[in-house]
């Protein structure tokens, strides 16, 4: 940053000199030392994310705003993020009321927000309490070793976590290992050993891998498979892993990172399928886009955490909890779990009319607003084609578009991401 504000004031001299002016506006120097900005920016970041799509300064509800001050309809909301949509008024206060009194102490102490989050959670939820990360990632890691301290308490000397083909649990060793690609794994060598696999939705493959491994002790998976393609798992699938965990003495693991928080329709997805899974993990949507993950437990998996098995130095500090607080008030004041249902429902009939007799779409499907539309061919040059267009959306699994859009949209800007997408979709199966 000090570099950056050496740049700025090296062009605002410049730019007085020049001008004669006394001082100059930011937006003025900004907009002649971008270019420099962003070739530093460049230097200075580790490339993780390839080149970005656009710089982005502001959002309102469902919609954003970049530097050159173009707007485009989120239909993405920061990767299932900002289910109240940007800047959403009872986050924001939340978070600067908070801000003012305690940002951060430790869990050395008791927090309050933690607390009453806490409640609200187990509440949602029927689960019985809950461990604070500050990420997905986070949340996966304490369930894994919540599964190895059950097989271990079984006797088994490598306890081993049944996960799925194609899942996605987070980039850290363990969660990576757990993932299904190989995309994500490549390079990172030696995995973290403990997991089996077994097809997803598939109970004629599970059983068959469970009968071979004597050392399994939990079921790992995502009810909805978001990075995985947006591949839905029957209410049925649930029921049955539900009922194999009970008779193997396993736990039943689910990661709701990408689906909890309201986003299909009911708090947490396995509530459509009157199931309780012992452990559930979440995080994304569960701030409004302040960093915060939670894995939550329920009866013997509840007790497996003792006093030093784990830790977070941030893990549900006072100001993250506060805008979590905000976040599930209002997604509960305001029922907007139906809301996110209707709307899903609204933007899939709306590309089911307007892709019916697509050749090239192979299906469209989801659940609530968490929506993809599968394509017979890799389609990520969608994702600047949308953007040219005003529209922000996601490719994942290489050929299927993914929504993931905010509660709050009107049925209006529902409508028009249909009215957006659909012809950008038309026009490129036609390549």
């Amino acid at each position: 940053m000090s570099g950056v504000k050496a740049l700025l004031q090296r062009q605002s001299k410049q730019i007085q000199d020049q001008s004669g002016a006394a001082s100059l506006p930011f937006f003025i120097i900004f907009e002649y030392a971008k270019d420099a900005i962003e070739t530093m920016t460049d230097q200075a970041l580790m490339n993780t994310y390839g080149t970005r799509a656009a710089t982005l300064v502001k959002g309102d509800g469902a919609w954003l705003w970049d530097a050159d001050g173009n707007r485009y309809l989120d239909a993405l909301s920061g990767i299932a993020v900002c289910g109240l949509g940007h800047s959403h008024p009872a986050v924001a206060k939340a978070v600067a009321e908070q801000a003012t009194t305690l940002t951060h102490c430790s869990n050395f102490f008791t927090i309050p927000n933690q607390e009453l989050l806490a409640e609200k959670l187990c509440t949602a939820s029927g689960m019985d309490n809950v461990f604070f990360g500050n990420s997905g990632a986070e949340a996966n890691e304490a369930a894994i070793k919540m599964a190895r301290l059950h097989g271990r308490k079984k006797g088994i000397k490598l306890p081993t976590v049944l996960v799925m083909d194609n899942a996605f649990h987070g980039r850290t060793l363990a969660t990576l290992s757990a993932s299904g690609g190989r995309r994500v794994q490549a390079g990172f060598e030696p995995l973290v050993r403990g997991f089996a696999r077994a097809i997803f939705d598939d109970m004629e493959s599970l059983t068959t891998v469970a009968d071979n491994n004597a050392s399994i002790c939990a079921i790992f998976v995502e009810p909805i498979q978001g990075e995985g393609g947006i591949r839905v798992a029957s209410p049925e699938y649930l029921q049955q892993l539900r009922a194999f965990c009970d008779q193997r003495g396993w736990l039943l693991m689910l990661d709701e990172v990408q689906t909890g928080n309201g986003r299909t329709g009911k708090y947490f997805y396995y509530q459509h399928s009157g199931i309780m899974p012992d452990v559930v993990t979440t995080s994304k949507g569960l701030g409004n886009g302040v960093p915060i993950g939670a894995c939550l437990a329920h009866g013997e998996a509840a007790e497996l955490m003792k006093p030093g098995n784990h830790g977070s130095t941030f893990g549900g500090n006072p100001l993250a909890c506060a805008a979590a607080l905000a976040t599930i008030t209002t997604l509960q004041d305001e029922n907007l779990s139906a809301r996110a249902e209707a709307l899903g429902d609204r933007i899939m009939a709306g590309f089911r009319t307007a892709l019916a007799g697509v050749e090239h779409v192979v299906d469209i499907r989801g659940k609530g607003c968490m929506i993809g539309i599968e394509l017979n061919k890799p389609c990520k040059s969608l994702f600047p084609a949308a953007m040219a267009a005003g529209l922000i959306i996601n490719v994942t699994a290489d050929s299927v578009i993914r929504l993931l859009p905010s509660f709050i949209m009107t049925d209006d800007e529902a409508d028009q991401v249909v009215a957006i997408l659909a012809p950008l979709i038309k026009d490129f199966t036609q390549d």
